[in-house]
């Protein structure tokens, strides 16, 4: 192995461990975790240390092809942690957010751009202007909640979920957005009509698609494997071949990762619990990577160039204050959400990776112009993550829409779902005024099939027999079957829901579309 090689590796490990290590830099210093990644990128880039050059057209290709890989598990990990009960009050709301609100985010901010510049760039048409509207239209997940826990609060009432059901499933409208509009850019004939049965095509077959995939993966991982970490590299099979089976029947890819993310994570199969965690940790390997690789394609010269700062400054004031407020009190003029909920909707608009992502789109389709568009679209995603993830919070605050947030605990063992087992582990928090209290396990008597494993007291955790005293503050560790950790959830824990994951036929359940 050459040294240079070996210093590669080296430095590969070195991103990587200041990707984790810029986390904790995140919440400190109330920063997205996204900027830290981008900075890195910067700094060892050509324009900063030298130690890694890119350049923006001549490896668009691979670094769009990086991406595309990147997204789709960073979507897949997204659909998996979605708790379908927890969205389905918002679902209607959170499914028209993440379509109609990007097509008029999108709408609304080409408009803008185009009346703004018609005297100052005539070399390029509305569709130019709507291509890059496109590109900017998706709010990001990632960096949004970085900043909600990195301030130990959350969001009252539906916020929330809404949000989170917004930001994890609109990635997908603003690439299939982007792709139509950068078919109507590089096409001679321009718009035609045929395009917007085919917009409804992608829409649908992709979620179609995504959903048959999600039934297949379930089947799959139903069946035993000799070796555990064969369900893992499933899992990794299953995410590329619903984006690539998506992609080959001209729907759209990332729509169909996602709902097959949410689909897997709402029924039960082998070692599901892993393989939520496994991808997890894939999914912040992949933004480690991606977010670096793209600020290495930056040069931080061109940002502060007048013809991208003028623009990038308009358009991002365009974008925060026109363009999201409207298409958020369009799209949810008929909700319950209140006028101050919607007002911090409409700020809770985050850019991230995925407007970048889909920025090498045009470069590497050789749109006129795409350096600048590239350029624009980096300097709006920096803009948005600076003003509105500062300001986020404050607002939350003055809305008096902010309350604390609590972490959520995690069971010192991990039972994994096996076929024909139905049980399952639950910590449940024993409150002041609880009336176990002062009982001991055996005088609470907890509903038959109900079993206290341990009971996490203090930073440690204690055995649990039938003489332990329950004090005020302790965490009960109950393993039992669904309906049994219902009973008790209901008996002494009314305020600690007791939230199974769903199989496959009550997936399908109509009464969840209600």
């Amino acid at each position: 192995m050459g040294f240079t090689f070996a210093v590669f590796i080296a430095f590969a490990g070195v991103l990587l461990l200041a990707g984790v290590l810029a986390n904790k830099l995140s919440s400190r210093f109330n920063m997205p975790i996204l900027l830290l990644f981008l900075a890195v990128g910067m700094a060892v880039g050509g324009h900063g240390l030298g130690i890694l050059e890119l350049d923006p057209v001549k490896h668009a290709a691979p670094i769009n092809s990086l991406g595309t890989i990147a997204m789709c598990f960073i979507l897949f990990s997204g659909g998996l942690g979605t708790c379908f009960r927890t969205i389905r009050p918002v679902l209607a709301s959170g499914v028209v957010l993440a379509t109609c609100g990007v097509l008029l985010t999108a709408l609304f901010l080409g408009i803008c751009g185009f009346l703004i510049f018609l005297g100052f760039r005539n070399d390029v048409n509305w569709t130019w202007w709507m291509l890059m509207a496109s590109l900017i239209s998706s709010t990001d997940a990632a960096a949004m909640f970085a900043i909600l826990r990195g301030n130990g609060v959350n969001l009252s009432g539906n916020l929330q979920p809404l949000l989170e059901l917004e930001s994890g499933s609109n990635d997908p409208m603003a690439a299939l957005l982007t792709l139509v509009m950068l078919q109507m850019v590089t096409s001679a004939s321009g718009f035609s009509f045929w395009q917007i049965p085919l917009l409804f095509y992608k829409i649908i077959g992709g979620a179609a698609a995504g959903l048959l995939m999600g039934v297949i993966g379930r089947w799959f991982f139903s069946r035993r494997f000799e070796y555990e970490g064969l369900y893992y590299v499933l899992g990794v099979a299953m995410v590329l071949i619903c984006f690539g089976m998506a992609e080959l029947l001209q729907t759209n890819g990332f729509l169909a990762v996602y709902v097959c993310g949410v689909a897997m994570g709402n029924m039960k199969y082998n070692f599901r619990a892993g393989l939520e965690k496994f991808n997890e940790g894939i999914a912040w390997l992949m933004q480690v990577i991606l977010f670096t690789s793209l600020g290495v394609l930056v040069n931080p010269a061109e940002l502060l160039e007048l013809r991208v700062l003028v623009p990038g400054i308009l358009l991002s004031l365009c974008m925060m204050l026109i363009a999201r407020p409207g298409a958020v009190f369009i799209s949810l003029c008929r909700s319950h959400f209140s006028f101050r909920e919607k007002l911090l909707v409409s700020w809770a608009g985050l850019r991230g990776a995925a407007p970048i992502v889909l920025a090498t789109f045009p470069l590497v389709a050789g749109v006129e112009h795409s350096r600048l568009m590239f350029n624009m679209i980096f300097f709006m995603v920096i803009g948005s993550v600076l003003v509105q993830g500062v300001t986020l919070m404050p607002l939350a605050r003055k809305l008096n829409l902010a309350r604390a947030f609590a972490p959520k605990k995690r069971a010192p063992v991990e039972m994994e779902t096996v076929e024909g087992a139905n049980y399952d582990l639950h910590e449940f928090e024993v409150g002041d005024s609880s009336v176990l209290v002062g009982k001991t396990l055996a005088e609470a008597k907890l509903p038959p099939g109900a079993l206290v494993t341990m009971i996490r007291r203090g930073k440690g955790f204690i055995p649990a027999c039938g003489c332990t005293m329950i004090e005020a503050g302790d965490d009960l560790v109950v393993m039992g079957a669904p309906d049994k950790l219902r009973a008790v959830s209901q008996q002494y824990f009314p305020e600690c829901a007791y939230e199974e994951k769903q199989d496959l036929p009550d997936f399908f359940d109509k009464s969840i579309f209600k």
